[in-house]
């Protein structure tokens, strides 16, 4: 038999956190042109949602928004439960939720530190422990974890952000490891600059993408296709692509 290293996912079912907007979107409408049945997560962007949901019926497979404050365990665990019920079956994981804001050292307060470590490591580690369960059952499956190449570069005022990443991409590590025997594929993706927060200006942007080698921000779709990548590949696990333009090797 010919070695092909391709996972098909016509008729699988991934599930992204985070996917009413911005690289969520991305991903989740990316995953769906490859066939897949979407479970698009959201907390408070339930317009958003619907609408990510919709764009990926639209492309001819199934796709459902659920919710889920993922600070809370409980909720997190209710959701993968949901998605059981309404789908029979999960073999993709896309961690893609997170919160994103300075926490200069000087005035890093325990509530920032809380949330960023809350939402960027602990709920993604709580997502993996809720998805392995289920792809156990059906075989196998694959997570992928967006981490940020600030995780192995951090920069000086985003201390906390900063270190949950990095804790995203120590947890990639050990879950690839400890899965690896169910058939359980876990990788990250490490954005460099690709959705500039929506108040930046040409001149803040300009500075983000001055040290870039290839001279140019990217687009979520470039992290998407990452994904896709990652999603599709059977004999990749444990690993990080920089999707940066060169600017961690800069």
């Amino acid at each position: 038999m010919p070695y092909n290293a391709a996972v098909e996912l016509r008729g699988k079912v991934a599930l992204v956190t985070g996917a009413g907007q911005r690289i969520g979107r991305a991903i989740a409408l990316a995953l769906g042109r490859a066939g897949a049945s979407v479970i698009v997560h959201y907390n408070r962007s339930v317009d958003e949602a619907d609408a990510t949901a919709e764009q990926v019926r639209a492309l001819g497979v199934k796709a459902e928004a659920i919710r889920a404050d993922l600070t809370s365990v409980e909720q997190i665990r209710a959701m993968f439960a949901a998605a059981a019920e309404r789908f029979g079956r999960l073999d993709v994981l896309v961690n893609n939720a997170s919160t994103f804001y300075p926490t200069p050292l000087a005035e890093l307060t325990e509530e920032n530190w809380d949330k960023l470590l809350t939402v960027n490591a602990k709920a993604p580690t709580f997502c993996i422990q809720a998805a392995a369960e289920l792809m156990r059952a059906g075989g196998g499956g694959c997570i992928i974890n967006i981490t940020d190449i600030s995780a192995s570069r951090p920069w000086r005022t985003f201390v906390a952000y900063c270190a949950s990443k990095a804790a995203l991409a120590a947890v990639t590590i050990s879950a690839a490891k400890a899965l690896a025997v169910d058939g359980i594929r876990v990788n990250a993706v490490a954005p460099g600059v690709i959705a500039p927060p929506p108040d930046a200006t040409p001149e803040s942007v300009a500075r983000l993408i001055k040290p870039v080698p290839l001279g140019r921000k990217g687009e979520p779709e470039d992290v998407a296709a990452a994904v896709v990548f990652l999603a599709t590949n059977d004999y990749i696990t444990g690993q990080t692509i920089n999707v940066d333009g060169g600017r961690s090797i800069a």
